[in-house]
């Protein structure tokens, strides 16, 4: 891995993987813990919208995406809150809507558009610097976010309508939490692409859960995995010339299941003291 350093892509596509890992660390508890992670989805497909409009404007992808997710986080979140829809309707129509917005503003842009796939399945070898300075912006934002109203987003992860009666402004929270959600989907679009979003933004937070009995510590040891499986994947790939995202995702999955494996034959033998 340190010979592959020598090169200014993988030095950024290191960054990158160390970036993302804290954003997904925090707010992947969060999801985990909440049970929201079908809405993560369609935030991230409604984000394709942005990178559509990116393309046709010809400038960088994740400017325009930010706002694609930010919109459709507050959409989905005041719909489900307020509207009469429910909310796997209100995140169809904005999954549905996002892609379309993408599909139109690819197709009316004149000459090839580069690094589509890319952005569907992710290819963390094309990371620029720039997207990396974006992406410690927004690690900054979600960690003074989180430090700042802690205690109001554990409220709302773990009985809502309880925090609501002892004053908390949930929908405002809630909303906020989404907003979080849709700023670190932005950051992975590169990482693994808007299809695979959802597993890295679980998985490490899942396995780490096993482990965690609290929510600090879950967020610590979510970030740890996180780091451990991006760095990991991201020189697996390199050394098998395979795809990054889809090589993070892979190996995501297979220790999330030995450590599902582990942890029951653990719960076994205890039960039988």
């Amino acid at each position: 891995m340190l010979d592959a350093l020598q090169f200014e892509f993988m030095r950024n596509a290191l960054g990158a993987a160390l970036l993302a890992s804290i954003a997904c660390g925090i707010i992947g508890t969060y999801v985990v813990v909440k049970r929201i992670s079908h809405i993560s989805v369609g935030i991230a497909h409604a984000a394709f919208g942005g990178i559509g409009l990116g393309c046709f404007l010809k400038i960088n992808p994740l400017i325009c995406v930010i706002p694609f997710s930010l919109i459709s986080a507050w959409g989905i979140g005041l719909i489900s809150k307020k509207g009469k829809i429910s909310e796997d309707t209100a995140i169809g129509i904005f999954w549905a809507t996002g892609m379309a917005l993408g599909i139109i503003f690819i197709g009316l842009t004149p000459g090839y558009v580069p690094d589509l796939f890319s952005y569907l399945f992710g290819n963390i070898l094309t990371v620029p610097q720039t997207d990396l300075y974006i992406m410690f912006g927004l690690d900054v934002f979600i960690i003074v976010s989180v430090i700042l109203f802690y205690k109001e987003f554990l409220a709302i992860s773990f009985d809502e309508e309880y925090a609501q009666v002892s004053g908390v402004p949930t929908t405002f929270f809630y909303l906020f939490l989404l907003s979080l959600i849709a700023l670190t989907v932005v950051m992975l679009i590169r990482i693994v692409g808007i299809i695979l979003i959802i597993a890295l933004l679980t998985v490490p937070a899942a396995i780490a859960k096993q482990y965690a009995n609290s929510l600090i510590k879950m967020m610590i040891l979510s970030i740890i995995l996180g780091i451990f499986l991006t760095v990991s994947g991201l020189w697996i790939s390199y050394k098998l010339d395979i795809a990054c995202g889809a090589t993070i995702i892979l190996l995501s999955t297979i220790v999330f299941i030995f450590s599902s494996i582990f942890k029951y034959f653990q719960r076994k033998a205890s039960s039988r003291k």
